[in-house]
């Protein structure tokens, strides 16, 4: 693990969500953000397809690394993204082509010729996902778009490299990039599939380094332009579910499982109670964690199921809404997005039509914790469970959360869990683990109708 010289007190994080794009500054010495902006992580609709506003990205990054470094100083940064992206340069560093948005379905056009390439789930742990989700069908619909791109192409990186590489001029990729169902990485040998080579991009493809990695010192028109030190140490980079399980590696073999949420919730165990049971028709998959170990994991996207429910609603639960929502058993019966997590092409149901904007927000609440139960049992679950990310401040999720589990549930305090991570890839606090709030004791009647939901939805 490659660490910078002089211990860096003020680091700033790129962390670039599905929803958002942030940039956090966090301080190394009790790892708490110090300052944090953000802009909506806007798609582009084209042309020639929906992507990603990469120029604006950019922009705001360094106009906001200046900001932090006039304010507070910058003395590293690093770099965490969401998953199922990659971008592709010429050989003079320009994109090859806009990087492709993840949820456009038009991979889905040659699913039957990329079903033929990609390898079996046993050699990658990736699961067969719609549209963008897996990388490698992301490519091979590029590739055959515009027949010229494949040559047109010198170097493939993924996401968070790409931010390194505007930062320090340096080529990689990540251990945890790769492995976040990408169909390119086998995560039990730490090398790329047999995929790479049949698509002829195996010498492409920059190398995979661990996410904690330093790739270089900051560009200089970077740091004409922002004010940093030319000596600014910038971090190779992660997958942001994986940034936040970093605190979490070097517990030995405590058994645990982290809970990131966001647009996805993503449930990773390190140390489970009992085998994982992992099955690509239900999304789950082996990510590799920043040391570049398999880690049993499955997901849904609970994020953008609370937006589709809430629908805009900033109702706050009463009392009298919750003893309603468990008195007339008023439950969201699976799947909001039928696309993805455990129970997929499933339909969303209402077994009593909510009366109020509280009741439906509690029981939204309350399935959402259902959900994860559903993902932590089939990564194995470990005996502490540790929610991080928006979630972590909704305490009727975490209330029901708490009566599922056999151990301790606790949700991280930070503001931003992935950039608390990603910057403990640069420097790792002497004690970690003290920003957390333990749940209350067990609810017997959210126990009873979390056994009642059960009941009713389909079984693996």
């Amino acid at each position: 693990m490659t660490t910078p010289c002089k211990t860096p007190r003020h680091i700033a994080v790129i962390d670039v969500g599905k929803t958002n794009a942030k940039l956090a500054l966090v301080d190394s010495a009790t790892m708490t953000e110090l300052a944090v902006v953000t802009r909506p992580n806007t798609v582009l609709a084209g042309p020639p397809y929906p992507h990603f506003d990469l120029d604006g990205h950019w922009a705001f990054f360094l106009e906001n690394l200046a900001a932090f470094h006039t304010q507070h100083g910058v003395d590293a940064i690093s770099v965490t993204t969401h998953g199922a992206s990659i971008v592709l340069l010429e050989q003079d560093g320009a994109l090859a082509c806009p990087m492709l948005d993840y949820e456009f379905l038009g991979p889905d056009d040659l699913a039957d010729a990329y079903d033929q390439l990609r390898p079996n789930f046993s050699e990658t742990g990736s699961p067969r996902l719609p549209g963008g989700l897996n990388v490698g069908a992301q490519l091979h619909w590029l590739f055959d778009t515009d027949p010229t791109l494949l040559d047109r192409t010198q170097h493939i990186i993924t996401y968070p490299q790409y931010w390194g590489y505007r930062l320090t001029g340096k080529l990689a990729c990540d251990v945890t990039s790769l492995g976040c169902h990408t169909d390119l990485w086998n995560p039990w040998e730490g090398k790329p599939s047999s995929l790479a080579a049949r698509m002829g991009i195996s010498q492409k493809l920059a190398p995979a380094r661990q996410s904690s990695d330093i790739l270089g010192d900051l560009d200089k028109t970077v740091s004409q332009i922002t004010g940093l030190s030319p000596d600014t140490p910038v971090v190779c980079g992660i997958h942001d579910s994986n940034a936040s399980l970093v605190p979490y590696l070097d517990h030995g073999s405590q058994s645990i499982s982290v809970v990131s949420t966001g647009t996805w919730v993503v449930c990773m165990t390190l140390g489970g109670n009992q085998a994982p049971q992992l099955d690509a028709k239900r999304d789950t998959l082996i990510n590799v964690n920043a040391l570049g170990e398999p880690v049993p994991s499955a997901r849904f996207m609970g994020g953008r199921e609370y937006e589709i429910i809430r629908n805009g609603s900033d109702a706050i639960p009463t009392d009298e809404d919750r003893q309603q929502v468990i008195r007339k058993k008023i439950m969201l019966l699976p799947s909001v997005v039928t696309e993805s997590g455990p129970f997929p092409g499933q339909k969303m149901q209402w077994t009593v039509p909510p009366d109020t904007d509280g009741q439906r927000i509690y029981a939204l609440s309350l399935y959402l914790a259902l959900m994860t139960e559903c993902c932590l049992d089939l990564t194995g679950g470990g005996r502490r469970t540790i929610v991080e990310g928006p979630f972590a401040r909704n305490s009727d999720y975490l209330g029901m959360l708490n009566s599922l589990r056999e151990g301790h549930v606790e949700a991280a305090l930070s503001q931003t869990g992935t950039s608390v991570g990603a910057a403990m890839l640069i420097e790792k606090p002497a004690k970690s683990g003290s920003d957390f709030a333990a749940e209350k004791p067990r609810d017997q009647h959210l126990s009873r109708y979390a056994q009642q939901w059960f009941s009713m939805v389909p079984q693996g």
